[in-house]
């Protein structure tokens, strides 16, 4: 059994630890009490900032308050002042109106007179002047303008315009040796811009590829020159030097005797040489063909310049040319304006090269029929005649061949077969291959732009007609054809 003593020491002990943990509570209570007194106090510390902020605003806005009163009283100040001159004005305007009135009063008075004065001056309105009868008018008020559809200005405007067709139609006939030579001073810068456009791809500037070129075809000009004309020479030396020879053989002829018996044409023609008027006929032949020889040197020498300036100039030209195109269809005409002018480049680059071609075979052709002294200079003009369409190689067929029959007859029949037979090769082997990427047209378009432009210019026509239908023909495909089939 437990004691007395034990039993109140344990209930002691029962009483302290109780009173421990009420303790512990107590001072955990004023732990969150202060805790709460500091929360409280800075809560307080920023509702006493935020006071001072508004206290702040308040005096801010009360000064603007003031600030805003002197200058609503200002204002006010101002518009009793504006209501004293509106005042004031308004008196004028009355007084002004008043004058007014006194000035339409005065103004009706002395229109009765003026109606007065004018019935008074009825009598004499036939000796007056238009500026006197119309004072206020003047030259009077213009009429109502002229109808289109009177029958008198139609007319009217319809010979006008017809005068100036026929002017300008009748100028361009004036100007037509001189519109062709700038065509064919184009066609040349046309044909010799690829080579120039060769120089520069290999570093050259333009300018220096122009000069380049342009310097080569005065020494092809040159060349020509020095090669055509001692054969010319020598041929009519020859000419004479026979012409008493075959005089000779003609009057010692029996057939040509019979002929002079029965017809007396060597009279004749003895009696025309000792006419007095064949000296001057001969003189004006003479000054003749020096008159064509002088514009036709006149015309080379134009054509050379024209042509270098065209060659220098072709660039800004054709961005001159495009500039004119409205913006939105300008890249389509500089693509086919481009593709067009390169056509015609690659067919006088491709013509070249097939007069090349013939000049060289003609030259190995006359050297082997034992022509060699006249070979330079006839495939001088064989690449010359080459260049005409269609019968340039014929022409060509016949200078060699009349060269060749003054050495012998079979070297002129030898002339005249060799010519057939390359003509032939030329159109179906030589020309096609090279011509096939510069035209590509049909050869019944070729024959018949040929014939046309032939027609209508004679050499240059025909010359400038196949890469016009090339040109025209483009243009067609990409424009007209491809139009229709859209639609």
């Amino acid at each position: 059994m437990t004691s007395t003593g034990d039993d109140k020491s344990a209930g002691s002990v029962a009483a302290i630890e109780a009173a421990t943990k009420e303790a512990k509570a107590a001072a955990a209570e004023a732990a969150a009490a202060a805790d709460e007194a500091e929360q409280s106090a800075d809560e307080a510390e920023q509702s006493a900032d935020e006071a001072e902020v508004s206290a702040e605003e308040a005096k801010t806005s009360a000064r603007s308050a003031e600030a805003d009163a002197v200058r609503a009283d200002e204002d006010a100040d101002r518009a009793d002042a504006d209501a004293v001159r509106s005042g004031a004005a308004a008196e004028r305007a009355s007084a002004e109106a008043d004058r007014a009135d006194a000035d339409a009063d005065r103004a009706d008075a002395e229109a009765d007179r003026a109606d007065a004065d004018a019935d008074e001056a009825d009598s004499l309105v036939g000796e007056l002047l238009i500026d006197e009868r119309h004072p206020s008018e003047g030259m009077g008020a213009p009429g109502p303008p002229l109808r289109r559809s009177n029958p008198f200005v139609f007319g009217f405007f319809a010979a006008l315009g017809v005068l100036v067709a026929w002017g300008l139609w009748h100028a361009l006939g004036q100007a037509k040796s001189v519109l062709i030579l700038l065509i064919v001073s184009m066609f040349i810068a046309v044909g010799l811009n690829p080579l120039v456009e060769w120089f520069m791809r290999r570093g050259l500037k333009r300018g220096l590829s122009v000069g380049v070129v342009f310097l080569l075809v005065l020494l092809a000009v040159v060349g020509v020159g020095f090669a055509i004309v001692p054969v010319v020479t020598d041929q009519i030396n020859g000419l004479i030097d026979n012409a008493p020879q075959w005089l000779d053989l003609l009057t010692k002829s029996k057939t040509v005797k019979e002929l002079d018996q029965k017809y007396h044409f060597i009279d004749k023609a003895t009696d025309y040489i000792q006419d007095p008027a064949l000296a001057q006929k001969a003189f004006g032949g003479v000054l003749g063909v020096g008159k064509v020889v002088a514009n036709a040197l006149f015309s080379a020498f134009t054509i050379l310049i024209l042509t270098l300036y065209f060659l220098a100039s072709l660039p800004t030209v054709k961005r001159a040319a495009y500039s004119l195109v409205p913006a939105s269809r300008r890249n389509r005409v500089s693509i086919l304006g481009d593709e067009v002018l390169g056509r015609v480049g690659g067919y006088v680059s491709g013509q070249f090269l097939v007069a090349i071609t013939a000049g060289v075979c003609s030259f190995i052709f006359l050297e082997i029929v034992g022509l060699g002294q006249y070979a330079v200079a006839l495939a001088i003009v064989i690449v010359f005649t080459d260049f005409i369409p269609m019968v340039g190689g014929l022409i060509g067929c016949v200078i060699i061949t009349l060269i060749g029959l003054t050495d012998s007859v079979w070297v002129g029949v030898a002339c005249l077969v060799y010519g057939v037979i390359y003509q032939q090769i030329e159109n179906y082997v030589v020309a096609p291959r090279i011509m096939r990427r510069a035209v590509d047209i049909p050869g019944a378009v070729t024959v018949i732009a040929a014939l046309l432009g032939g027609a209508l210019l004679g050499v240059v026509g025909a010359l400038l007609a196949i890469p016009t239908a090339a040109a025209i023909l483009l243009i067609i495909r990409e424009v007209w054809v491809r139009k229709a089939d859209a639609s």
